[in-house]
């Protein structure tokens, strides 16, 4: 297979930021190429509340299916996201699971964070499942599932074995807490 200029250009930027990425981004390498890259860019959004990459990256039919049973549209998603009062310390996703077929595929795992939101400090744990549909040639995100995870003291331990790393801003799996566990944070 052949990959035109761009290709190789999205195939060169998802290796880089692999290369220096921290837990904060999942690991997509051996995906298909447009699908890591906009993996990748779904988790740097999400990380860093870019309203413009997530609105490119959310389909406008997404659904988010929260752990407190409730759905969110994708506007409800991304005014949550970058909600100001909410600023978070670390993020890191682990026990990844991923699953391609021809214009779809399925992208999840688990992910622990600590943060403060409104002044107050949480700590969660939670498993995510992103389902991802190929439409038009462009991969978005059109389902999320969440739900919470007992949090065990060294869950929220980076790979270097420091609980204090520095991300600074909220993540979507941050949003999904149940009604009960967001007076934690």
């Amino acid at each position: 297979m052949r990959l035109s200029h761009w290709g190789w250009v999205i195939c060169t930027a998802v290796m880089a930021t692999q290369a220096q990425a921290g837990p904060e981004l999942g690991d997509y390498r051996g995906l298909p190429v447009d699908l890591a890259a906009a993996a990748t860019a779904y988790d740097l959004a999400q990380f860093k509340s870019d309203r413009s990459e997530l609105e490119r990256l959310l389909a406008d039919d997404y659904t988010l299916a929260g752990s407190d049973g409730k759905n969110e549209t994708k506007s409800e998603d991304i005014a949550d996201a970058v909600a100001p009062e909410r600023k978070t310390t670390y993020v890191a996703i682990s026990k990844q699971v991923r699953k391609v077929w021809p214009n779809g595929a399925v992208l999840g795992g688990v992910v622990d964070a600590k943060g403060l939101n409104g002044g107050k400090a949480f700590v969660m744990r939670a498993r995510f499942v992103d389902i991802w549909a190929e439409r038009n040639g462009r991969w978005q995100v059109i389902f999320t599932q969440i739900y919470d995870v007992p949090v065990q003291p060294d869950n929220c331990r980076s790979a270097r074995g420091t609980s204090s790393p520095s991300a600074q801003a909220p993540v979507r799996h941050l949003r999904r807490l149940t009604s009960a566990s967001r007076s934690v944070y």
